[in-house]
């Protein structure tokens, strides 16, 4: 479908949605029940969504699907934008068509494994000679800034996360922070974290990155092994352990290795648009404060090869679930009485693609970032029982942990203050925000339970078995999804929450 008549199919679907509005009533919010959340997942994992990858016609349906609900709700398009209930997100896909990595230690042939080490290009075509490389550790110091001077480099740079400072970025964002340092090239070392194996055969297809005003990247990046690494190491009379340990420094600097490389690269890439969907439910009493709800609506799409019998991951849990909670919220935030102040609701694009499109929103805010008292994401919810403890990804802030355990109370939930839940703080789309200084929380019972939550990752995570079916459990779900009605009236309620 072209962009223009899909935008005017979004629109069509808005205003036949506002001609026959519901009759809401104004008293207490009516609890949301299985079947609510049951019907919204199984139309959005429906092979008819193919998965519901960014830029497909999957893409079309999903979207033309959340701003119907929504505006039957009693949502309402952005005012001023552009392009109403979209914001569109620039995307840059790269396919690696072939490339290699060839080292020098002092001049001479420092021959590694072929399978150790895996380069792709920025760009169709990159052919480098002679890049002088060095060891970056983490690649940033404590204060999360470049650490090393690498202007015109390889750098080399190890995957985790770094053992110091707070709030620090993931190897994505560390890479990126590399390159608009000036560094050529990074080279990422894969540690115990992801096997690589594993890390190397997810990086046999394609990548997707931000486009438009984004940081382009560097004209070369890659993954090495831990062996490749610690061989080229030893190489160059270094010791891998040692120089690892070393860069658990809050200080470290770095190291110049006496090794240079030359890289060439050939990549398809390919640009396109995709859509986050942005609405808002305005405030009766609205005091320059807002509260934001978030989840991400994509999925892997078509994920399997022509002769397999199931060729696609629906992502039913992950993030239909989520998605569902979104729209059920909505519903009786809009039918009950009208909350003090606005309230944002945010279906992201690209989320398994590296939060991009939650990254693209904190960067280009609908709404500005300052304004936002509070984000709540939805992800994965349908994991858990009833009667699951809250656990609470973000928090330590005391006094939203104050109101969170005061709302949660009120509705009979426990909390789990194990802190096992703060492990994915950065695999999810709050970190964006966080990282741009909104406090965004995600609270519920899937990051409670780890045995049910690692179940499932062990499981149908990204696998066409992530499915709807009757096995999903909708009743926590449903209980989080009315926590986060109350928890959406008491951050909207200007005597409840003064605002942070």
């Amino acid at each position: 479908m072209q962009k223009s008549a899909f935008r005017a199919a979004v629109a069509a679907v808005a205003f036949l949605a506002f001609a026959a509005p519901a009759a809401h009533a104004k008293g207490a919010d009516t609890r949301i029940a299985e079947a609510d959340l049951a019907a919204h997942i199984r139309t959005l994992s429906n092979d008819a969504f193919e998965g519901r990858a960014p830029g497909t016609e999957g893409e079309d349906r999903t979207i033309a699907y959340i701003v119907g609900e929504w505006a039957k709700a009693g949502l309402e398009a952005v005012p001023g934008s552009a392009t109403p209930w979209l914001q569109p997100v620039p995307l840059v896909e790269s396919e690696a068509l072939g490339g290699t990595a060839k080292f020098k230690v002092r001049g001479r042939d420092a021959k590694l494994e072929e399978d150790g080490i895996i380069v792709s290009g920025r760009d169709a075509s990159v052919s480098l000679e002679d890049l002088p490389a060095l060891f970056v550790g983490y690649g940033v110091d404590a204060a999360g800034r470049p650490n090393a001077d690498v202007r015109g480099k390889l750098a080399i740079m190890l995957m985790d996360t770094p053992p110091f400072g707070e709030a620090q970025p993931r190897y994505r964002e560390r890479r990126q922070m590399l390159a608009d340092a000036g560094a050529t090239g990074v080279l990422v070392v894969a540690t115990d974290a992801v096997p690589w194996t594993q890390l190397r055969d997810a990086l046999g297809g394609k990548t997707v990155r931000l486009g438009g005003d984004a940081g382009a990247g560097p004209q070369v990046s890659g993954f090495m092994s831990l062996e490749a690494a610690d061989a080229l190491f030893t190489r160059a009379g270094l010791d891998g352990a040692a120089l690892r340990e070393a860069a658990r420094a809050a200080d470290y600097r770095g190291v110049v290795l006496p090794v240079t490389a030359d890289i060439e690269t050939r990549t398809a890439v390919r640009s396109f648009a995709s859509h986050n969907v942005v609405a808002r439910l305005p405030g009766a009493n609205p005091d320059g404060k807002a509260v934001l709800f978030l989840g991400h609506w994509d999925h892997l799409g078509i994920c399997r090869p022509d002769d397999d019998a199931d060729r696609i991951c629906n992502g039913a849990v992950d993030n239909a679930s989520g998605i569902a909670v979104l729209i059920e919220v909505a519903k009786r935030l809009a039918a009950g009485a009208r909350p003090d102040r606005d309230i944002y609701f945010l279906a992201t694009t690209a989320e398994e693609k590296g939060l991009l499109g939650a990254r693209w929103f904190a960067d280009h805010p609908v709404v500005p970032l300052g304004d936002i008292t509070v984000a709540l994401n939805l992800d994965t919810v349908a994991i858990a029982p009833r009667g699951t403890p809250v656990a609470t990804i973000g928090r330590g802030k005391p006094a939203y942990d104050a109101l969170v355990s005061k709302v949660a109370a009120r509705l009979g939930r426990t909390i789990d203050d194990d802190g096992e839940a703060d492990a994915f703080a950065q695999r999810q789309d709050g970190w964006a925000l966080g990282a741009k200084g909104v406090t965004a929380l995600m609270v519920g019972g899937s990051f409670s339970d780890m045995g049910l939550l690692e179940a499932f990752l062990g499981s149908d995570y990204h696998r066409p078995a992530d499915e709807f079916s009757d096995k999903i459990p909708l009743g926590g779900a449903a209980e989080d999804a009315d926590l986060h009605v109350a928890l959406g009236r008491a951050f909207a309620d200007r005597k409840r929450w003064p605002g942070e």
